[in-house]
């Protein structure tokens, strides 16, 4: 089971959004501005919609937390909605057409609802800003093992970016230009034309998906393991991105470029340099067998463009049985810049998650203890005997 566990609860125009996050170790230093950071990032980005002009999230830390510092209790979180000032009291307008691609029929034929405004309500994207929350605290928690994570948006509709090859050296400097970039994209001429395509997009009534990347740098090797499926990383990181809204596709490394190529071309040679065992490349994108091996660890996801578009689509109206056309509900024009520090926090989630199994313990006292003694990618932390054929240390 994991040991880092995560549950949200509420609706897209409730009164707020419920966050517990469950596993971290007592004695971590934690502020509200470590997690309400994160939060602003998440409404900030070109072709954002109306929703992000009247929402001011902020997380209200309310369990776990003792004088500044973790307790190694369930951590309880609560963001306020304050869309809901508006439709409190209020008569709900009926909504009775399914948008294509989004949940509102499938959630009504799961649950039998009457309307379609629940499936739409809990399904809705703003879910993602309790989910932000906690990744928050991981990427924070993470932060005190000089594990560093960021992510960038590499394409938007057919504007694809430069690759970038992350190093301890530059990605500082990448991720400060990412954040310069109101598309999240460090290139200044690749954000030029994202822009101009998502104002096209506004213009025509349409919507854009596109590709965001996350890496993670100083991840020790180790992490992960290879001997029951569900335990693989990749498999746990494919889970824990693709359960974001609208994300129909994950890549670890190089992936799908790999997949159209020969295994000598793909994989990471193992070299040695001052006893350390390194790699030139990084494809696999720093997982082998589902563990990680020391390179920086990369996901990229593949979000399709969201289903709420000014220009109608054929669907039916529920109430009379006829085909109809859709009615427009608000939603963003691109959601794929505000969905980096999204990425950033499930990607955190699961790798701190990884983290906590390896090192176990209660507390960052113990854990740092741990960690330290870590075997990273030097020579002399494999005892191998050819002589004696020992498998293991004595």
């Amino acid at each position: 089971m994991a040991r880092v566990r995560v549950l949200t609860a509420g609706e897209s125009h409730g009164p707020e959004l419920l966050v517990i996050l469950e596993g971290m170790p007592a004695g971590l230093p934690l502020e509200e501005g470590d997690i309400n950071r994160h939060l602003l990032r998440r409404q900030v980005g070109c072709g954002s919609g109306r929703r992000m002009d009247i929402e001011e999230d902020r997380a209200s830390l309310v369990s776990g937390v003792l004088e500044g510092r973790t307790i190694g209790s369930p951590i309880g979180m609560r963001i306020t909605n304050k869309n809901h000032r508006q439709w409190r009291g209020e008569a709900v307008p009926s909504f009775t057409r399914p948008r294509p691609g989004h949940a509102d029929l499938t959630g009504t034929l799961k649950y039998g609802y009457q309307d379609l405004r629940p499936a739409s309500e809990r399904a809705s994207a703003r879910e993602t800003a309790a989910r932000t929350a906690a990744g928050a605290v991981c990427l924070h928690f993470l932060r005190q093992f000089e594990i560093r994570a960021g992510g960038w948006v590499t394409a938007i509709g057919p504007v694809q970016a430069p690759r970038y090859h992350p190093s301890p050296e530059t990605f500082t400097e990448h991720i400060a230009r990412t954040e310069k970039s109101d598309v999240r994209c460090p290139d200044p001429e690749t954000s030029r034309k994202m822009k101009h395509r998502i104002r096209q997009a506004k213009a025509d009534g349409e919507t854009l998906g596109g590709v965001v990347e996350v890496a993670v740098l100083g991840v020790p090797p180790g992490l992960g393991s290879y001997v029951q499926w569900d335990r693989r990383l990749d498999a746990r990181l494919g889970m824990a991105v693709l359960g974001v809204q609208a994300v129909k596709g994950v890549e670890i490394g190089y992936g799908f470029e790999n997949a159209g190529k020969q295994g000598t071309e793909v994989q990471d040679p193992i070299r040695i340099e001052g006893g350390r065992l390194v790699r030139p490349t990084n494809r696999a994108g720093g997982l082998e067998g589902g563990v990680t091996n020391g390179n920086p660890l990369l996901v990229r996801a593949a979000m399709k463009p969201i289903a709420s578009t000014l220009i109608p689509q054929p669907t039916v109206d529920l109430v009379d049985g006829r085909e109809a056309q859709t009615e427009y509900e608000r939603g963003d024009v691109c959601p794929v810049p505000r969905a980096v520090p999204i990425m950033e926090a499930v990607v955190s989630r699961v790798i701190a998650d990884a983290l906590l199994e390896k090192l176990g313990g209660d507390s960052m006292a113990e854990m740092r203890k741990r960690y330290a003694e870590l075997p990273r990618s030097r020579l002399s932390d494999l005892t191998m005997d050819d002589r004696n054929h020992t498998w293991w240390p004595t």
